[in-house]
């Protein structure tokens, strides 16, 4: 007896340093995809770019096991036999690639950061021809890279931390490098423009600090971007739904500790740090929604998206700090948290974004390529 259910190829894992986070991320999907409607296909990506197939009886195991620990620590592995992706969702063996091992239905990307945030997965699943879950290659791209991403900020005139920045060519070949970081006061925060989970970012309270956190943010990327450091509350809205008329979440708030949310309060503390919904007057949260839809329509967004702000309560002013294309997306992560709060749970959320995917491919499928029509 065939099975009817919708394949969905879950991939997740990659090369970039938010894996980790990735496979946590993942199995939160693999769990909250409806069984009656759903059959997962789980497909890891190794460090080094291969893909493999999840053995389903492992997904089964990890998904079926509790865990009390810190989300990144309850995720799936990336471990089976090689595969490849091929045209018409066909999932074949690199031993033996005339026989087919499943065919997808729809794939769920779920990698974070460079590779799987940036437009390079997905521009692969377009060039197959297969629906995928979330933005798409343009959006992805703007919004994984932080000078694209203001670019399109401001053509919108949507408020942003001020900040300047740099290639790594040009902080080499100045005589006077420190002079490309600004004259904003301090603290600053010093990013990689390409980066996500807050990997490779430093506060720097003084310019002693400053070439070691450029060369930090050198690590991970050849663009730096040095913002100004800002006394705020820091707040995350998260949106869902096509481009022209998103679902935007109640805001919700993280409790940063020590400066700024780094990798370590994200991922692997246990400490609750998010309040949701955030304690705002009703204008600052009808202003975090409203602007958190603009931002994602500024970067031509659809699917899902979260929107992060810096809130000076003080001056009365926000600041979006930047655009995620898939966010930290656990069962318990910020962008989850906001929705369920806002009528909307995660499983319903999943159901939403697969809707989404085979809509914007039937939308394509019926644009002519051919010149002169």
């Amino acid at each position: 007896m065939s099975d009817e259910r919708i394949a969905v190829g879950v991939i997740f894992g990659g090369p970039s340093a938010e894996h980790e986070v990735s496979a946590a991320s993942a199995l939160s999907v693999v769990r909250g995809l409806r069984p009656d409607r759903y059959r997962p296909v789980v497909i890891g990506v190794t460090g080094d770019g291969r893909w493999v197939l999840v053995p389903a009886e492992t997904v089964e195991e990890v998904a079926a096991r509790k865990s009390a620990g810190p989300a990144i620590q309850d995720r799936l592995p990336v471990e089976g036999g090689e595969v490849e992706l091929r045209r018409g969702g066909r999932l074949v063996s690199r031993d033996a690639p005339d026989v087919v091992l499943e065919r997808l239905d729809v794939a769920f990307p779920v990698i974070h950061g460079p590779y799987g945030e940036d437009g390079v997965i997905q521009g692969h699943l377009e060039a197959l021809g297969l629906p995928y879950a979330g933005c798409g290659v343009l959006a992805s791209s703007v919004g994984m890279d932080k000078v694209a991403m203001r670019r399109a900020f401001a053509a919108e005139g949507i408020p942003f931390v001020p900040g300047v920045w740099f290639t790594e060519k040009q902080w080499r070949g100045s005589d006077e490098p420190l002079r490309l970081a600004g004259d904003f006061g301090w603290p600053r925060f010093v990013k990689p423009a390409n980066m996500g989970s807050s990997i490779g970012i430093s506060r720097v309270t003084g310019p002693d600090e400053l070439v070691s956190a450029v060369e930090e943010a050198f690590r991970y990327d050849d663009v730096v971007l040095v913002e100004e450091g800002v006394t705020a509350r820091e707040l995350l809205c998260g949106v869902l739904g096509e481009m022209d008329e998103p679902e935007v979440s109640v805001p919700s708030e993280a409790k940063i500790i020590g400066g700024f949310s780094d990798y370590a309060q994200k991922y692997l503390s246990m400490a609750d740090s998010i309040t949701s919904p955030a304690e705002l007057p009703a204008d600052v949260t009808e202003e975090v929604r409203e602007l958190s839809a603009r931002a994602f329509r500024a970067i031509g967004a659809n699917g899902l998206a979260r929107v992060d702000f810096l809130y000076d309560e003080a001056a009365g002013r926000l600041y979006v700090g930047e655009i995620n294309t898939m966010p930290g997306f656990t069962s318990r992560s910020v962008y989850a948290r906001g929705f369920a709060e806002s009528g909307v749970p995660y499983e319903e959320i999943l159901t939403r974004l697969i809707d989404l995917a085979f809509a914007r491919h039937t939308r394509k499928q019926s644009k002519t390529v051919e010149a002169g029509h």
